[in-house]
Parts: C-alpha cells; sequence; structure tokens
C-alpha cells in the first residue's frame, strides 16, 4: 500500500517547494548547466530542453543523479552544508539506505512545515500528466508533475484547496484523485499499471527521472506503481529483488521485466512493463522517448533475466 506515512518524521517537517527537486550525489554534482534544476522555482522543461545528449547523458556516466523527489514530498534532513542539505527519502525505497533513498538537494529547495497540519485525513494525487497549482484568484501558481501528493483542506465543486509548502493553492478537482491518506491509492491491476504508463509514450527519458518532465526506466515502474497503490524500491536492482518471482512463460500486463548485460548474467541494467503480446513499455535510454517494444528478436530477448509481480489480482485485494 502507498501510503502517507508520518511516524518517522519529527514534528518540523522537511518537504521540497519545487516542482522537482533532484537529489544529487553531492553538492559538486551539479553543473552551471543544471542551474534551471537546481534554483527555486525550478523550470524543469527548460532545463531538459537545455541540455544536449551529452550533457544529458553525463548526470549517469559521471553519476551526478540519484533521484528526484516531487513538489511536497517529506524527506528526513540529516546534515547540513551552506547551501545543500543530505536528505533521505522515505517513500523511496532502497538498499542505500534502510530509511529511505539518500542524496543532496539545494536548501533553497526544502522548508519546513508543522507535520500536524501536513497530515490532513485526506490527500490529493495528480493524476493528470502535468496540471497548474493555482493561487485562489485562479492565476497558475505552479506546473506539478503527475504524482505529486498534497493535503487536502477543502474540496469544492470544481477545485480543490490544499496545503502546500506555499500557503493553500488550488488543484482543479478533475486533475486529481483524492484518497484517505493513512489507507492510500487503491490497488489497482496488473492491466492498471500498463494503462497509467500509456500516456508517456515518446516522453524524452532522463536520467534519475521521477517526474512527468521525464522518467528513467525504474522511474517509470515507480511511478506506475505508486499510481496503483504500490510501494515499491526505486531502483530496478532493488526492484528486481523483492515481489513475487514469475516465469518467463507466465508474464502478464503490468508485470516488471528486468534486464542485465552479458546475456543476462551479468550486472542487471535496466527495467521495462510488461505490456502484452511479447512486448514491453519501458524508458530505454538517454536520447530515447518511452515506447512499447517486442522482446522477441532484440536484445532484450537475450539479457531478460528476472520477472517480478507486485500487482494483486482482484480477489486478492
Amino acid at each position: 500500500m502507498f501510503n502517507q506515512t508520518f511516524d518517522q518524521f519529527p514534528e518540523e517537517l522537511w518537504v521540497s517547494t519545487t516542482q522537482v527537486a533532484t537529489v544529487w550525489t553531492n553538492p559538486e554534482s551539479a553543473r552551471e548547466i543544471d542551474q534551471y534544476g537546481t534554483t527555486n522555482p525550478t523550470n524543469i522543461d527548460k532545463w531538459i530542453d537545455s541540455l544536449s545528449y551529452e550533457a544529458s547523458l553525463a548526470l549517469c556516466d559521471e553519476n551526478r543523479v540519484q533521484t528526484q523527489i516531487l513538489y511536497g514530498e517529506p524527506v528526513l534532513v540529516t546534515e547540513t552544508t551552506a547551501n545543500w542539505a543530505h536528505v533521505i527519502i522515505p517513500s523511496q525505497p532502497s538498499n542505500k539506505d534502510e530509511r529511505g533513498y539518500p542524496g543532496w538537494v539545494p536548501i533553497p529547495q526544502l522548508t519546513k512545515v508543522n507535520k500536524g497540519e501536513w497530515h490532513t485525513a485526506e490527500t490529493a494525487a495528480v493524476i493528470s500528466d502535468k496540471v497548474w497549482l493555482e493561487a485562489e484568484d485562479g492565476k497558475p501558481f505552479m506546473k506539478l508533475s503527475y504524482m505529486t501528493f498534497l493535503p487536502v483542506k477543502e474540496t469544492g465543486t470544481t477545485r480543490i484547496k490544499v496545503f502546500t509548502p506555499h500557503g493553500d493553492k488550488f488543484l482543479p478537482i478533475d486533475a486529481v484523485q483524492i484518497f484517505k491518506t493513512d489507507k492510500g491509492l487503491n490497488k489497482g491491476s496488473g492491466q492498471d499499471i500498463v494503462k497509467a504508463g500509456e500516456p508517456y509514450i515518446r516522453l524524452g527519458y532522463f536520467w534519475g527521472g521521477m517526474s512527468s518532465f521525464g522518467y528513467d526506466c525504474s522511474g517509470l515502474a515507480y511511478a506506475v506503481h505508486k499510481a496503483n497503490g504500490y510501494q515499491i524500491a526505486r531502483d530496478a536492482g532493488d526492484q528486481a529483488a523483492a515481489g513475487v518471482e514469475v516465469n518467463f512463460d507466465q508474464m502478464e500486463p503490468g508485470d516488471l521485466l528486468f534486464f542485465a548485460y552479458e546475456e543476462g548474467k551479468g550486472s542487471l541494467h535496466h527495467v521495462g512493463i510488461y505490456y502484452r503480446d511479447g512486448q514491453m513499455l519501458h524508458s530505454p535510454q538517454t536520447g530515447k522517448g518511452i515506447e512499447i517494444t517486442p522482446i522477441q528478436g532484440t536484445k532484450y530477448e537475450k539479457e531478460l533475466c528476472a520477472a517480478r509481480r507486485y500487482w494483486q489480482a482482484a480477489e486478492e485485494s
């Protein structure tokens, strides 16, 4: 169940104040060309568009970026320097730290809120590709990603009032799904997981990406599971180590497929989502967009090394 768990947080809760806060390997990882992604406010569209193929690839090849957090996502701050905070992300499980995914975020992209105010009975999940968070007068305030979660304060007929790091704001009611905070989103089927990924076909790959501005392979897998009430690990290696093992001749839509170098015997490097009819939905690599591709007759057929299922059949829910 993917729900908002607050027990591990102190009364003053650190949350992200930008549409997407990139979590870097260390404070030296961010380059001058990354300023649209490290300032507050961010402009993720402009950042991604401004990067050359080589500059985007370097985020991976030079081990600069670890992951990302969305607007309002809570983190634990374990250390600070002049301009940076070392954070742990409990909503993104990882073997790197049992508390959650670790990394560094610019301090201006974080702020403290009161946990009691933030932990409301209901939470709004953005279910549109992207949506504008609005001021009370309807003016656009910030463009938010799919699967941004914000506490609900009041539900109207066309908009809902949400509590944000910038105070009370509003979201169009048709762009969100409201759920009981302590219960989480309803669990979906494998088909629902596939359906959640289909709108992002052709969206460009972005290393470390955890938003609808750009996903990496495991970020896409994480997001479509999150949308269907399942919390899975953030990285492909951790995703492959859990879930229910599935035989290759019994794969169903929504299962995760894992690929390794050396024809499946080397290190694991990729994850896709089984689509149907021997195809998978996946975010391939820098320079390419999310696609549906056949497995048989491609490099993926030889590299397939594991399949895991996190979704539950209706009678098991």
